[in-house]
């Protein structure tokens, strides 16, 4: 049985939810009617037309919510905001990642590293996760249990990479499963009943992958829809032996 379903109600936040995987997410919980509030993260939310018109259409059940993950006043900000509706959390998945933006590439050799593209990969994809961990914390400091899940990569993994390249983004997606697995052995002794996983959600067909699709065979490119039935498939049968550790989409684990 889900954990989902031995709780009522349940609260939701969805990090990175104007776009892709993370608007999909609120679109998919927004029919599940075991969840009652959705707070959903954007930075700049007046241009996050879809997900206003559905915070327009259930006004009582989703709650938009500006943050940008690399500052950490914002994300301060947005957990107050939370906690002033709601003491406890039960389902957190934090979509925010970069891989490419405007002159910022996958860097295909070592010639093409440039040190505040790299700084820039890790603000986003490793540091913006364990500071959500740190301000999320009292929130899931309850009896009832609970999911933080993060999305992650397999090219985040160091004994699966045989192609080499793409320096930042693999370093700093190999960050963050390691600031969340330390994340979740804290969490373990502060709210034993939270569980923290990262998701390799597969290749998904969103404005983050495009410019890379060109050799992903079509069964190996998931729509956004598939892709966040499959992570929240995984994500509803995770036990309490599950925190702190790397799932593939089909609830493979993944090695580090």
């Amino acid at each position: 049985m889900s954990f989902i379903d031995e709780i009522n109600p349940v609260n939701a936040l969805i990090l990175g939810a104007s776009q892709g995987i993370g608007l999909s997410f609120v679109k998919k919980l927004l029919q599940d009617r075991r969840i009652a509030k959705i707070y959903a993260t954007s930075r700049q939310p007046k241009s996050a037309s879809e997900l206003i018109v559905l915070a327009d259409e259930c006004p009582e059940r989703l709650i938009c919510l500006e943050m940008d993950i690399t500052d950490e006043l914002q994300i301060i900000e947005a957990v107050q905001k939370i906690h002033t509706q709601v003491d406890k959390l039960h389902l957190v998945v934090n979509c925010v990642g970069l891989l490419h933006e405007d002159t910022l590439q996958p860097e295909k050799s070592l010639k093409q590293i440039n040190s505040e593209n790299l700084l820039r990969y890790f603000q986003i994809n490793s540091i913006g996760a364990v500071l959500l961990a740190k301000h999320l914390l009292p929130l899931f400091r309850h009896g009832e249990r609970s999911v933080f899940a993060t999305i992650s990569a397999k090219l985040g993994s160091i004994s699966d990479n045989q192609l080499g390249g793409w320096y930042g983004y693999r370093a700093s997606k190999a960050a963050l499963n390691m600031l969340m697995r330390t994340a979740a052995i804290e969490y373990k002794r502060s709210c034993p009943k939270a569980l923290i996983v990262t998701l390799h959600p597969g290749t998904t067909d969103t404005r983050l992958s495009r410019p890379f699709q060109g050799n992903v065979p079509a069964e190996k490119l998931f729509s956004v829809e598939r892709t966040v039935t499959q992570l929240l498939a995984v994500i509803e049968q995770l036990q309490e032996g599950d925190s702190g550790h790397f799932f593939s989409w089909d609830g493979s684990r993944l090695p580090w």
